[in-house]
């Protein structure tokens, strides 16, 4: 069952389209990601499907209430997503426990405060001011705001921004508990590593138009592309493309009597085939 759908999607500034007919179908508990560079519009369409942002054309649904009408701003509506922005402002004098517990109030199946703070590792900075919170601390508590109401869908704009290693690994597990329990989830990511050890489907868009949607593992063509065959005779490195690895390396065993030094195999990464997609870095 799908709980996202968009059809013909616009939204212009001026002469400036930054979405441009857009079309997705997001589906009842997967996680979904949307990637593309700076100025895609991927930050707009997401904006347009919170409610934030008012669209030109098109038609969306979200968990089956158009966002644009009077429906989504009821706390009925509200009350079925999570929202985790790029950044935010609260009180700062307001303690960890303090404004997770005040964000609770505003939904009426909120999940147990200390649980949160656990899952998302600040049960040490429960006393801690916001204020006094660090960046990557800051971070984790916004996706404490926007898990707490127990959400069916949740909105994450680029939510490992400013984590350490450790943190992002911690909250792709935090992540993936909340699949289990159902919770549909969009995520915008500039980490194509994050994309690709969270994402069911992935969608990069650019310049306002959706490239492609599939699977990380088969995005662009990604897994029937050429394989680098790489080894290493008489100190100097070769290397080989093909579309058939295996019988490569079966050449290469018969010629060395063995093992094949420094020999690696590799296929386009989805670093690789994202930037062959949208044309290059950022």
């Amino acid at each position: 069952m799908s709980v996202i759908e968009v059809s013909g999607l616009r939204k212009s500034y001026g002469s400036l389209s930054a979405v441009d007919g857009v079309d997705l179908t997001i589906n009842q508990g997967e996680i979904f990601a949307l990637l593309g560079p700076n100025g895609a519009g991927k930050t707009t369409t997401v904006e347009i499907l919170e409610g934030f942002r008012k669209r030109d054309a098109g038609a969306v649904s979200v968990l089956g209430v158009d966002p644009s009408t009077t429906g989504a701003r009821s706390r009925q509506f509200r009350d079925r997503i999570g929202i985790v922005l790029q950044s935010t402002s609260d009180a700062g004098d307001l303690s960890v426990l303090e404004t997770i517990s005040h964000f609770s109030g505003y939904y009426s199946r909120p999940r147990n405060v200390h649980e949160v703070m656990e899952a998302v590792g600040l049960t040490s900075k429960s006393k801690a001011l916001v204020r006094t919170l660090s960046g990557g601390q800051r971070r984790r508590l916004d996706v404490a705001l926007g898990i707490i109401g127990s959400p069916e869908l949740l909105f994450l704009d680029e939510p490992t921004t400013g984590f350490d290693p450790e943190a992002r690994r911690s909250f792709w597990a935090l992540i993936e508990g909340l699949r289990i329990s159902g919770t549909t989830i969009l995520l915008t990511t500039h980490y194509l590593d994050e994309a690709e050890a969270l994402a069911d489907r992935v969608a990069v868009i650019n310049k306002g138009q959706i490239i492609e949607v599939s699977t990380p593992k088969e995005l662009g063509g990604r897994a029937t592309a050429m394989a680098r065959v790489q080894w290493k005779i008489n100190d100097e490195r070769k290397e080989e493309l093909t579309t058939n690895p295996t019988e490569t390396v079966s050449r290469l065993a018969s010629q060395f009597d063995g093992d094949i030094p420094e020999l690696q195999i590799t296929r386009p990464s989805l670093e690789d085939i994202y930037l062959s997609m949208i044309g290059g870095a950022e």
